[in-house]
């Protein structure tokens, strides 16, 4: 009994992150295919790339918006509606006749991976012990992370050597395996305790909730702003002029994949998991900022500080999205962890528009990791200072701790 108590929650939990595999692939595998869905289409590269832009706002916009909406007794619902929400607009990403259509169904699946990632980290936290939630939370940014690392070069050459449409297709299959499985072994999750509309829209102005989504939000501008860039800043003479960025890109994406996985047992252990986003932050801000002395001494130098940066990246969500748990609860977490994911692609978003405006304004490529590290540390101050105010000013009781109580028990 013992061991079936245990199999049947990590097999769901691994479900969960199949699904977020899907998402990981989905959200970067599109700006790889830029370039044959514009010949397509005969458009040009800028209007084709407006399916990214598309797809990101839908999903920032829309992901905390319908959390607030969703009723905290229809997680189960909400989270198989918005898989199959996903699942249907690639296909009608796969099936679309002209630009247009394109970027409507990118929208509908941006809308679609924003609710789900929100309500799957609720319902992964839910579906253990408290003693598990970490691992289970990294299980599903472990999805995300392999998604990029695996799924995005996976997509790119099944497109090369087939057509765009069938990544589309595959991201399709893969989202329908991820919904087939969790409706028919999901059971009914926990319902939260009965709060209002306005009680879980009041999440925006927790003073907490409002700090950690800003440590990520600078976090990934740092970060996933400075990624959009990879290519041109290690190009850059003073980063050693490389041509060939892929080892760098694989360095960066197995960093990642191993902290978020990695992480999970760490912030099982950690008593003070704010202290550990202390240090992720810390080493965050140090990643980025010897990349360039690293790079000026060897290249192949620089790799070590990109895995780091890769791991560290990654690693951070997977506490952060603990600890909007453990302040919100069932009184609206998965609608602080929709906040906390659009801030991540809001944050990608501001970075790479400010990289955009350093290049453009002939900084060069290799000034762009310092000022990273500059936003790294601004997100380490707001941990220091803001998180820990916000922390101490209003405690919470023992009993609102957990996100729910456990469907089913792993121990």
């Amino acid at each position: 009994m013992r061991s079936s108590n245990i199999e049947v929650p990590v097999k769901l939990v691994y479900l969960l992150g199949l699904g977020a595999f899907a998402l990981g692939l989905d959200a970067y595998v599109t700006a790889g295919l830029l370039p044959v869905i514009a010949d397509d289409f005969d458009a040009s590269v800028s209007a084709t790339g407006q399916m990214v832009t598309t797809f990101t706002l839908a999903y920032a916009i829309a992901s905390p918006i319908f959390a607030t909406l969703l009723s905290a007794s229809r997680v189960r619902t909400g989270l198989l509606a918005s898989l199959a929400v996903f699942a249907v607009a690639n296909a009608g990403s796969a099936l679309a006749g002209s630009l247009g259509l394109l970027l409507i169904a990118r929208a509908f699946a941006g809308v679609g991976a924003g609710l789900y990632l929100a309500l799957a980290a609720s319902a992964a936290a839910s579906l253990v012990d408290e003693k598990r939630r970490g691992r289970a939370l990294a299980m599903i940014m472990g999805g995300m992370s392999s998604g990029t690392v695996i799924g995005v070069p996976l997509g790119v050459f099944i497109a090369q050597h087939t057509s765009w449409r069938a990544t589309l297709w595959l991201v399709a299959a893969l989202g329908l395996i991820a919904f087939t499985g969790l409706a028919l072994r999901l059971p009914q999750l926990p319902a939260g305790s009965s709060v209002t509309l306005r009680q879980r829209a009041q999440v925006v102005t927790d003073p907490r909730v409002a700090s950690i989504v800003g440590v990520s939000f600078l976090a990934a501008i740092g970060s996933l702003g400075l990624y959009t860039y990879i290519a041109p800043v290690m190009k850059a003479h003073a980063m050693g002029g490389v041509d060939n960025i892929t080892p760098y890109l694989w360095a960066w994406g197995i960093g990642g994949v191993l902290g978020s996985l990695l992480i999970g047992p760490l912030v099982d252990r950690v008593r003070r998991p704010q202290t550990l986003v202390v240090g992720i932050l810390a080493l965050l801000t140090l990643a980025l900022a010897v990349m360039r002395p690293a790079a000026g001494v060897s290249p192949l130098l620089a790799l070590l500080p990109l895995a780091l940066w890769g791991a560290v990246g990654w690693a951070l969500q997977v506490p952060q999205q603990n600890d909007l748990l453990l302040a919100r609860g069932d009184r609206g977490g998965s609608v602080a962890v929709a906040l906390n994911e659009s801030a991540l692609y809001l944050g990608s978003a501001v970075g790479s528009g400010l990289g955009g405006i350093a290049f453009s304004t002939g900084i060069g490529g290799a000034t762009l990791p310092l000022c990273a590290a500059g936003a790294a540390f601004l997100a380490l101050v707001l941990q220091l200072t803001g998180v820990r105010a916000a922390s101490k000013r209003r405690p919470l009781p023992a009993t609102e701790h957990t996100a729910a109580v456990p469907a089913q028990s792993c121990n």
